[in-house]
């Protein structure tokens, strides 16, 4: 029922702009999204990095329908990491990309070649990307796209996410040399057939997922916000034998701001995902729709600042 009522509410360009006007509410979307133009990009990712932070920068927009539109997506990216070259941003800041904002869900072959196309870019920027994961139908797609970007790029990192029931196999695949992967939780609205459903049981999967990538020759990019795995993720990394500088925390934009830079004070990279651009509304919406739980989540984040 609450999912219905927010999908609807994505829907409505009334409630949209209630939600860009009224001044609580704007305050959600201005905690957990950095604007809507490169320059808001850039102004935040600026403030971040001068904390010691790292940044990873996100142009909102999923599900792309035409090529057009694609193509657009790809050339924010090339302004976005042109500006952050010339501003001595990189290699702090590199980007995420979501295939399905390159057209992956109409033309596999096209999201790739632009994929690569921002590849390049981030190469010469000198910084790198990691490829969003989204559904699990988008999966399989999205690491074969990984595995034929990574023979050009080798720093092409993706993200995996522990809800799903496949993804100790896949880190156990992704765990080899220089390999970079984001270890989520989840957020969509996954069948039990295919995903864990209880909180114990995706807690247990990402343990698993973490010791595999702790062991392994790859970079863990350890993305949560819960105080036990932060906790298991550090004696994990002494166990294994990782200094500070072999793995990485990730933290949403808005999301325990304190607990991202006591982390950086103790000598962890903190690399922050910071969304942006024109979609925030549709971002925001479908963040709560995919699992309704997450609308307590924003709200106790909003209330606290730490």
């Amino acid at each position: 029922m609450l999912r219905s009522v927010i999908l609807a509410a994505a829907r409505s360009s009334r409630i949209e702009r209630l939600v860009a006007t009224t001044s609580a509410t704007r305050a959600v979307v201005d905690r957990f999204v950095a604007g809507t133009t490169t320059d808001d990009a850039l102004r935040v990712t600026r403030e971040l990095v001068a904390d010691g932070l790292t940044v990873t920068l996100d142009h909102l927009g999923e599900d792309t329908l035409s090529a057009d539109h694609a193509a657009a997506a790809r050339d924010e990216y090339l302004r976005l990491l042109s500006a952050l070259a010339d501003a001595g941003l990189t290699p702090a800041a590199e980007v995420s990309v979501k295939l399905s904002a390159l057209g992956q869900r109409f033309d596999e072959k096209l999201a790739r070649d632009l994929a690569a196309e921002i590849c390049a870019a981030a190469q010469r920027a000198g910084t790198t990307v990691t490829l969003d994961m989204e559904d699990h139908t988008t999966t399989d797609s999205t690491l074969d796209i990984l595995a034929e970007l990574r023979r050009d790029f080798p720093t092409v990192g993706v993200a995996v996410q522990a809800y799903l029931r496949r993804t100790e196999a896949d880190c156990r695949e992704l765990s080899g040399p220089g390999s970079r992967v984001r270890l989520c939780k989840g957020a969509y609205a996954e069948p039990e057939s295919v995903a864990y459903q209880s909180r114990l049981e995706v807690d247990k999967s990402y343990v698993r997922c973490l010791n595999l990538l702790m062991a392994g020759e790859g970079y863990p990019m350890l993305a949560t916000h819960d105080p036990r795995l932060i906790a298991i993720g550090q004696e994990r990394a002494k166990w294994y034998d990782r200094a500070p500088d072999e793995f990485e925390f990730q933290m949403l934009y808005g999301v325990r701001p304190a607990e991202q830079r006591r982390l950086v004070a103790e000598g962890y990279t903190v690399r922050v995902y910071v969304p942006y651009g024109t979609q925030w509304y549709g971002y925001l919406m479908r963040r709560l729709a995919e699992r309704p739980a997450n609308l307590a989540f924003f709200l106790r984040a909003l209330r606290s600042r730490r």
